[in-house]
């Protein structure tokens, strides 16, 4: 037997939980490549119009946004960890077929079967997790490890592609989908290995822990206003670079050093992170202090207007530090907040219901950044300091009225 935060676990749920770490790595290996070389591939290699990408891409996205409440219920009627199988198997031939693209529609029947799912799949993963591990502080210190272990991944999957970028020949392209491709397929065959459980009831149950989890509004509350902080990362990889492009006179290479400040400071902060959310009240408290400094980065930021030199270069440096601060904030209560306000039988519906409110602000958050940052500038970061503090400001309210009147589970 071995001790995690006080709870005791067998060793094949331990082994189990360091085998879905590794998977999870693996895959964000694939990711990470896949995302750097996407946009050339598709329009370059495959000759597919760059207006018709984005298209697909937002379709893909409203299949994912639809999908993920139902993928999370199925994790809830079946083993979760079948269900993540399946997803990574439909996800590994999705990625494969995209060698077969020939055409608009091949494109996007493709892109609906690899994009859609993936939501559905980080629901249904933290309900495997949640099956695995009972205490809602454990099962939050294991997310934490497996966002470590994705960022890693990431990582070393950019450089992947970077190295791609630079050959820049299809043959290249081609092995890197290929590659991405089976890092997919080594993580279902992983997570086929770690321990399961049986399925929770009927098929019924998939449709009732819909209902419960889309008729429980003040866990719908707490989830849409928490899925405001997560304009952070658009502000990392949409604001920032136009910030610095076009209203500073700041070397364009400095966008680039932020967010390896960024992935180095995940990497190593987000398991302590943890310790701040451990329950719905300093989960609050730290989502709060979390908004308080996203919105202290922008003002930051917007200080930096025509900036030039080493003063401004400092400025943005600590602007990525009080970010970087309020990310992990943010994603360690992000956690503890949507486990510890769901109903325990229906977890994989609520996960799914936090995936989609995340995803839908995900969709909007470039061009949000885009019109704020690009058209108006220093007025921009305001607004969405605004939009910050506003969310940390609704979120206590909301809280303690979820907690009061939290479904008791079965």
């Amino acid at each position: 037997m071995v001790t995690m935060n006080g709870q005791q676990t067998d060793d094949a749920t331990a082994g189990g939980l360091r085998r879905l770490l590794w998977g999870r790595g693996v895959a964000a290996l694939g990711d990470g490549m896949w995302f750097t070389i996407w946009a050339l591939y598709l329009t370059r290699i495959v000759g597919i119009p760059a207006g018709t990408v984005g298209v697909g891409m937002a379709v893909a996205a409203a299949f994912g946004l639809a999908a993920a409440v139902p993928l999370g219920a199925l994790a809830d009627r079946h083993d979760p960890r079948r269900v993540l199988v399946v997803i990574a198997v439909v996800r590994t031939g999705g990625m494969a077929c995209y060698l077969l693209v020939d055409g608009v529609w091949s494109f996007l029947v493709v892109t609906v079967a690899f994009v859609a799912l993936a939501n559905g799949g980080s629901a249904v993963r933290t309900a495997l997790v949640a099956a695995l591990v009972s205490d809602n502080r454990a099962r939050v210190r294991e997310l934490a490890r497996q966002r470590v272990a994705q960022h890693v991944g990431y990582a070393a999957g950019a450089a992947l592609g970077a190295a791609v970028l630079a050959v820049d020949r299809p043959v290249g392209y081609t092995v890197a989908v290929a590659a991405n491709s089976l890092t997919f397929a080594v993580f279902a065959a992983i997570t086929a290995t770690v321990p399961g459980r049986r399925a929770g009831g009927p098929t019924r149950l998939v449709r009732a822990n819909v209902r419960a989890a889309l008729g429980d509004l003040p866990y719908v509350g707490v989830t849409a206003v928490v899925a405001l902080f997560s304009l952070c990362w658009a502000m990392l990889s949409t604001g920032l670079p136009l910030w610095i492009a076009e209203s500073t006179r700041l070397p364009l290479v400095l966008s680039g050093i932020v967010v390896v400040i960024s992935s180095v400071g995940i990497a190593a902060g987000q398991v302590p992170a943890t310790r701040l959310a451990r329950t719905p009240a300093s989960a609050t408290r730290t989502a709060v202090c979390s908004g308080v400094a996203l919105a202290a980065s922008c003002l930051l930021l917007a200080t930096t207007a025509g900036g030039a030199g080493a003063v401004a270069v400092t400025v943005v440096v600590v602007a990525a530090l009080a970010h970087l601060a309020g990310e992990l904030g943010y994603v360690a209560s992000s956690w503890a907040l949507s486990l510890g306000l769901a109903r325990e039988r229906a977890l994989g519906a609520y996960q799914g219901l936090a995936e989609a409110a995340t995803a839908t602000v995900q969709i909007f958050g470039p061009a949000l950044f885009t019109v704020a940052v690009g058209r108006y500038g220093t007025v921009g970061w305001l607004l969405v300091a605004a939009i910050f503090l506003l969310a940390a400001s609704l979120l206590p309210v909301l809280v303690r009225r979820a907690v009061h009147d939290r479904p008791a589970s079965p």
